[in-house]
């Protein structure tokens, strides 16, 4: 189980986990917490250099994946193409993930070709589509299951979903090392530490970034020093519990990148995202005040329906400004969902 270690609920996790498996007669079980804060020894288990860059090679992938399919997949040509193409690569990479030793070479070779392959799947002429971001506590995010499939449900709606890479909250937990070695007077060898993970980990996505800056319809992602600076104009770079800045900084690289709609992801109660995301959303409305941003919270007890109501408003109001957007450019006005099975769904459901 992955812990930060920090003040989020994620932390308590490992002893639910625990918990319920001595209630299930299985204590025997162990659970390993995998986590950099140093939290538990995990006898038998260790960390190897192989097991690392391969994990951070999945990494990698795991994020073009998601660049590329939500990109592509709401105005393919032909539905379907895109999650076959997934479907191929995903194959592959698992099969190169799996070798004893994977080369870096291949690996570049594999990232630039997945690119180029994704940037090529033909598409509909002249259709524009609503672009939504989403942002959040890192669970909610991420997880399907957690935020009620919720870029499906965007893409069902006509719009389309964008979701910042996984690997920049990583890159966050690093910078917030540098920050408390030149502001709280922590170990400037743990900032030193910090600052070579960060440019590892952007050596070993380079390739990557490299053929998003090349395609005709991605865009690479940002560096986690701009997005630092962005989230700063706003709120304390001190704001490092949870998401902290990190999740505001997201934010406004969306905006800087022309996505102005946003669903903000929390879990309900949770104070951070109260704070830095919730919080936060006035200030971002007046310095941009074509924003449209919605904070919803997930939790097992929260209504659904009042959920999708208020993601309706959101897409109403993004629907809105594209279309007067569209008629200044002189395009034709996206067509409406193909399906009426989520509009059905939702009125009944009301």
């Amino acid at each position: 189980m992955s812990q930060t270690g920090g003040g989020c609920r994620a932390t308590n996790y490992i002893g639910f986990i625990r918990r319920a498996l001595e209630k299930a007669g299985m204590s025997h079980i162990p659970v390993i917490s995998l986590n950099l804060a140093g939290l538990e020894d995990n006898p038998g288990f260790k960390i190897t250099s192989d097991l690392l860059i391969k994990a951070l090679y999945g990494l990698v992938f795991g994020d073009i994946f998601l660049r590329c399919t939500l990109r592509m997949r709401p105005y393919e040509a032909v539905k379907g193409t895109t999650d076959e193409l997934h479907k191929k690569w995903l194959a592959t990479c698992r099969e190169f993930v799996s070798k004893k030793r994977p080369s870096f070479l291949k690996f570049r070779h594999l990232c630039k070709r997945m690119i180029v392959e994704f940037d090529s799947i033909p598409l509909k002429e002249g259709l524009k589509k609503p672009r939504v971001g989403i942002v959040g506590e890192i669970l909610v995010k991420f997880l399907p299951a957690a935020n009620n499939h919720l870029a499906e449900l965007l893409e069902k709606e006509g719009a389309e979903s964008v979701v910042p890479d996984l690997m920049d909250f990583f890159l966050y937990c690093f910078y917030n090392q540098i920050y408390k070695a030149d502001k709280l007077g922590t170990s400037k060898k743990t900032a030193r530490n910090a600052r070579l993970g960060i440019m590892g980990m952007e050596f070993v996505r380079g390739a990557a970034v490299s053929a998003f800056k090349k395609s005709k319809h991605f865009s690479p992602p940002p560096r986690i020093d701009d997005t630092a600076m962005n989230a700063s104009a706003v709120v304390s770079i001190g704001n490092q519990t949870g998401e902290g800045w990190f999740l505001t900084g997201e934010m406004l690289e969306l905006i800087e990148d022309g996505v102005n709609n946003i669903v903000c992801t929390q879990p309900f109660g949770c104070l951070p995202n109260h704070v830095v995301g919730k919080g936060v959303i006035k200030a971002i409305r007046k310095a941009h005040p074509l924003s449209n941003i919605v904070a919803i919270d997930y939790d097992p007890g929260a209504s659904e329906v009042n959920q999708l109501n208020r993601i309706k408003l959101m897409l109403s109001t993004a629907k809105s400004n594209l279309k007067k957007e569209m008629d200044k450019e002189e395009i034709e006005v996206l067509p409406e969902p193909e399906s009426d099975e989520f509009h059905d769904d939702y009125d009944h459901a009301v």
